[in-house]
């Protein structure tokens, strides 16, 4: 008597904790489904001015509590949108990762709001040995001469004109991906309005350099340029006085002219005799 009755509390109590996994396991299956949102992602690698298509996407759960800002759950809106970021496989596919809608493709639509591409020639050295890829950032030196300055006679002098520039292309290549170096002869620069004027103007007063800077620094640096006196620690050449222009003379009265006198009556051919009769006088010619 005494088994059956302990063989009924323990099925009892076995009943008891099944239903209360049970119910548990609901709970959290319920409380789990309800923290999670779906969420796009990449199915395959998605380089940089691509189309995206369905087959490259994917929609899987994702903690709403650590959703990524710009992500989403609807795969219509992003086909036929273009990339203008690289979007690794399983990587959510985020606004700031493409190009506006309406965009077709192609360079141009990667090219930040308010921004402008240029493309500038160089060469294996002028190109940092072709480790000027894609994603980095440049620093733009030219060199020329200081005659602007005034001074010296116009010495030979080496200065960074623009900081930290993207490279948004090499040659015809746009991805970012591909981490070794091209030797190539054409780089393209990502630069506001001003920038692209500036560039333009170093281009053609003198020789451009690429100076390949860390990702991570934006900090701008302020230097005075580098010239043949500071590279040999010599003393720089006082600049040439210039001599102020001479003021003009004021202008001079016109002299007075005084009125000619009449001409004396030229006389005739031949004689003359001169008569006088008292206070008179006059001449008779023959």
């Amino acid at each position: 008597m005494r088994n059956t009755r302990a063989l009924m509390m323990l099925l009892l109590a076995l009943v008891l904790a099944g239903a209360a996994v049970l119910v548990a396991a609901r709970w959290m299956g319920g409380q789990t489904g309800a923290s999670n949102k779906k969420v796009a992602v990449a199915l395959v690698d998605i380089h940089v001015g691509v189309k995206i298509t369905p087959e490259m996407l994917r929609l899987i759960d994702w903690p709403a509590s650590e959703l990524p800002p710009g992500a989403t759950g609807d795969e219509k809106t992003l086909v036929g949108r273009i990339t203008r970021a690289l979007v690794s496989v399983g990587e959510p596919v985020l606004d700031s990762h493409l190009a506006p809608p309406g965009a077709t493709g192609g360079l141009s639509s990667i090219v930040a709001d308010g921004k402008r591409a240029m493309t500038v020639r160089v060469n294996d050295v002028v190109g940092v040995a072709g480790f000027a890829l894609p994603g980095n950032f440049v620093d733009i030196l030219v060199n020329t001469d200081d005659s602007a300055r005034g001074g010296g006679g116009g010495q030979a002098i080496s200065k960074i004109v623009l900081e930290r520039i993207l490279v948004l292309a090499v040659a015809q290549e746009s991805s970012r991906d591909d981490n070794k170096p091209k030797v190539v002869n054409a780089v393209t620069l990502e630069l506001s309005p001003e920038q692209v004027e500036k560039l333009d103007l170093a281009r053609s007063v003198g020789q451009l350099s690429l100076v390949l800077r860390n990702q991570v620094d934006p900090a701008p640096v302020n230097t005075s340029g580098a010239t043949k006196a500071t590279l040999l620690g010599l003393p720089e050449p006082a600049p040439v006085a210039v001599a102020p222009a001479a003021a003009p003379a004021a202008p001079r009265a016109p002299a007075r002219q005084l009125a000619p006198r009449p001409a004396a009556p030229k006389a005739p051919d031949g004689d003359s005799v001169k008569v006088i009769k008292g206070m008179d006088s006059s001449v008779q010619h023959f």
